[in-house]
């Protein structure tokens, strides 16, 4: 009943453990993958070592949490070990970025056969400098680096998008354009961030960071809805997703599946069962034989 299917990949629900959570190492994903997610994204990667920002990187806030660690991760050569030992349970994907098309090309063409999908991080909104962060408020730029990757690997290609643009379906057509396989939106909206009152010192050593959480939900929603009305291709949804029923409202707004990371740090990894018991008792008691038969239905009101 729960079961869908995106870019190829075969999901037992419709649930993902999003990029940036617990996806540093192969027993974290494996662990989620246990736990009763239907796919697991890796932590962003890129071609080189990077350290990222120093403590503290997150800060609580009302309805979310800021962070800006700054795609820390140790290179793909490192993360190529951790990959070779995921179990292969459920689909896996790795989140890689770069600042040009040539890096993004160099890092996916290492692991694509470590994976079933690539998903494309043009839109981290606390990357430092040379990151590539601004390449998914482009249009052009993400059209070709979506493209140049495309051409250059068989895996699928996903591109994640960010909600800081003036229209964010001019990105996701371009993205469409270039090649791309499917899309995830929203990553985190910002940069915002806190001030210690004691102090009167920003709490994040970067100052801004990037929020998540379910203050972001209704953005992401709607992010998702005006994309589903412009585009073909299938997508992810993305942001401040807790419970059955905001996955329920992101399939009706046009996703196909979603993916979770804050309500991990909330809740555990038992969230995925949590969600997937209750999504499959709605299911029931609103005689949906597929999940595929609520994506978009808002759309058709």
């Amino acid at each position: 009943m729960l079961e869908v299917e995106i870019c190829h990949m075969k999901m037992r629900n419709p649930t993902v453990l999003a990029a940036g959570v617990l996806g540093s190492t192969s027993s974290s994903l494996n662990w989620a993958a246990r736990s009763g997610a239907g796919a697991v994204v890796t932590k962003s990667f890129a071609l080189e070592p990077n350290k990222g920002y120093p403590n503290p990187t997150t800060v609580e806030v009302e309805g979310g949490i800021i962070n800006a660690i700054g795609l820390s991760n140790p290179g793909v050569e490192a993360f190529k070990g951790e990959l070779e030992k995921l179990d292969g349970n459920v689909p896996q994907i790795a989140s890689i970025y770069g600042s040009t098309s040539e890096d993004f090309v160099m890092v996916a063409s290492q692991v694509e056969n470590l994976v079933d999908a690539l998903e494309l991080n043009v839109s981290c909104p606390h990357a430092m400098e040379g990151c590539g962060a601004s390449i998914g408020q482009d249009p052009d730029l993400t059209r070709s680096i979506v493209k140049t990757v495309k051409r250059s690997v068989d895996t699928p290609v996903i591109a994640k998008l960010t909600p800081n643009v003036t229209d964010i379906v001019e990105i996701a057509q371009a993205a469409e354009q270039g090649g791309a396989d499917a899309l995830t939106l929203i990553n985190s909206l910002g940069p915002g961030m806190r001030i210690d009152v004691e102090t009167a010192h920003p709490i994040l050593s970067n100052r801004f960071g990037g929020m998540s959480g379910p203050a972001i939900k209704p953005i992401a929603l709607r992010c998702v809805y005006q994309v589903h009305q412009n585009v073909k291709i299938p997508l992810m949804g993305v942001g401040g997703i807790t419970n059955y029923r905001d996955v329920v409202e992101f399939l009706y707004a046009g996703a196909s599946c979603v993916q979770m990371g804050t309500a991990v740090m909330y809740h555990g990894l038992e969230v995925f069962q949590e969600i997937n018991t209750g999504l499959e008792k709605f299911m029931k008691e609103k005689n949906y034989q597929t999940v595929e038969e609520m994506v978009g239905l808002a759309h058709q009101l």
